[in-house]
Parts: C-alpha cells; structure tokens; sequence
C-alpha cells in the first residue's frame, strides 16, 4: 500500500515532477496499469499515476487505484485554466482537506470548477467564474476527490495556472477530442495544415505549459518529499473549497 497516491491525467503534467523526484533521489519505477491506457508508477514510498483526460477516465482511474490499494493521501495534480483574472500563468493554487497530512506553502489558496469540457476562450472563462465563482478551472480533480471522500481517503487538488483567464486556448481542443477525451492527432493534424497561422500560438502555448509544468514539479516535489509532513492524523472529511 502506498503512503501517498499522486493523480495527473496526461504525461505532460507528470513528467517534471517524475524527473525532480528522480533528481532528488526517489527514482520511479514503472507499475503494471490497472486500466488500459493509464500510466503508473512507484516513486519512493508514493505512487503516480496518469488517468488519462476527463471526468468519466479519472473517475475509472480513481475507483480502480482506490479499491487496489488505499493510500493514507491522495492528491490530484495538473493543469487549470484561470478564471479569476488575479492569478498568472504559473501561479500554483491549492484545496486542501481539512487537516491534509502534507503542507504547501509555496502555493496559494483557491477554489476549482470541475467542468467536463476545455474552457477555450476568456468569454467562457469569464461565464464560469460568474455562475460557479471559483478561482481556477479543471476537468478531473473534483470526481477524484469525491471518490477519496466516498472512501475516506483525505485528498488535496495542487494546480497550476496554465493560461488566464484572459487568454484564449490557440485551439479548441474540444473539437480535437474524441468522445472519451482522447487528443485526435489526424483532426489536429488537418486543423494546422488548414490554419498554419495559428501553429508559431500553439508553440508558445506549448512553452508556456512546460514552464507550468514546472513549477507545479518542483512544488510539489518540495512538499512531498524534501520537507518534513505534518504529522499524519484520521479525521473526519469535511467539504473542501471546492466548487460547482
């Protein structure tokens, strides 16, 4: 049984945080999925794993990791698309448990909207935080940590900003996904050949996400596993900031 299970839904997301592991000594090893197409991993006394895009696919991954082996903490990780126009790409947001076993004091505290879609443009941004009033916006953590409190699992959402909530998307990556939130690489490869003028927004895009990605590693790395955890206690599972 793992001490900490760590969510990311793609690669991307993961892979600073496996490599600063690494750096710091806690080189991962690969684990047997438990679901097609996921990614898993045991990184020191913890365990990663990549869920794959979307509510249906985190919550296969959660049930599937939780009835396996449950962990004394769970945090959800990646991503979030700004909604409150304070925060900056980069800026690292956290939800915690009450009394959640580790401490993040590098990060900022916010609110998540778990949404079953990609918020594309900053008039759909700024739709979402008028009706649900949250800070940030993702598409996985909320269904994992309804799933940790089924089970009594204390969980954390620990999310970089990855564009603001002024920004628009280079892409509607909605219209570029499969049904079961798969990234359609022949539909994307047909909108560029269509649209080569938005390929020079999507490489910066894709920059911006590597230095996100980033910090939300050396973020998270630093709590888990450079500084000492707070002393870990039952309790029961209260209402998070979390919302809509």
């Amino acid at each position: 049984m793992p001490v900490g299970l760590i969510f990311f839904a793609v690669p991307e997301e993961a892979t600073p945080f496996l490599k600063k592991a690494a750096r710091d000594g806690h080189a991962p090893r690969s684990l047997p999925p438990l679901l097609p197409d996921t990614r898993r991993w045991a990184v020191g006394p913890h365990e990663v794993q990549v869920s794959g895009m979307g509510p249906r696919r985190a919550a296969a991954a959660a049930d599937a990791v939780l009835r396996n082996a449950p962990p004394q903490w769970v945090i959800t990780a990646g991503f979030a698309g700004g909604l409150n126009p304070a925060w900056q790409t980069g800026d690292v947001l956290s939800d915690l448990d009450p009394l959640f076993p580790i401490a993040f004091p590098t990060t900022r505290s916010g609110s998540f909207h778990c949404a079953d879609q990609v918020a594309v443009t900053s008039s759909r941004k700024a739709a979402l935080h008028q009706s649900v009033g949250c800070d940030a916006v993702e598409m996985e953590s909320g269904i994992i940590r309804n799933r940790c409190r089924d089970r009594s699992v204390p969980s954390a959402t620990i999310r970089v900003i990855s564009d603001t909530a002024t920004e628009d998307l280079p892409l509607d990556f909605n219209a570029l996904m499969t049904a079961d939130h798969r990234m359609n690489f022949t539909r994307l490869a047909w909108d560029l050949v269509r649209s080569p003028g938005r390929i020079p927004a999507l490489l910066r895009f894709q920059k911006q996400l590597g230095i996100a990605s980033d910090r939300l590693g050396e973020t998270l790395v630093s709590a888990v596993f450079r500084k000492v955890p707070l002393h870990f206690v039952p309790f029961e599972i209260g209402a998070s900031r979390s919302c809509g």
